[in-house]
């Protein structure tokens, strides 16, 4: 019975080995299940000029460094991949879900955002023309 646990051992062993020595310096992922750290964007220290997004009920401010969307009293900025609300001028961002963001602020076409989110980079055939119908169900714009 002992040379037979000897060799499971040696064949486990071999199978860890072979899988760790497979992964590269670069290939090592950690994930605790804790979510990414994500920054706000800065905070809005005076009321911005804005301008309305044509065929919408949200405004956008183009004179700001980063995403900001007026839309039913607050502002909205797609920061880093992340949507942020503020209740106005002076207050600190609060990450929220996308589900939490009207859809008319997902809705704005991405030719308006100062920073293009990831999922709309090289979609030029949808620039100008709202979301996606595919990503609006997903959720993701």
């Amino acid at each position: 019975m002992k040379r037979h646990s000897w060799w499971i051992s040696l064949i486990a062993g071999l199978i860890v080995g072979i899988s760790l020595g497979t992964a590269g310096a670069g290939d090592v992922n950690v994930n605790i299940g804790a979510p990414a750290v994500v920054l706000p964007p800065p905070v809005i220290t005076v009321q911005p000029q804005v301008m309305a997004v044509p065929g919408s009920p949200v405004y956008t401010a183009p004179q700001m460094d980063f995403n900001v969307f007026l839309f039913g009293g607050r502002y909205w900025s797609h920061h880093n991949e992340v949507w942020f609300v503020a209740t106005r001028p002076g207050a600190r961002w609060t990450r929220v879900a996308v589900t939490a963001v009207p859809r008319e602020v997902r809705a704005v076409p991405v030719t308006y955002y100062k920073v293009k989110p990831k999922h709309a980079k090289g979609m030029k055939e949808h620039e100008g023309k709202g979301c996606p119908p595919g990503l609006a169900k997903q959720g993701r714009c």
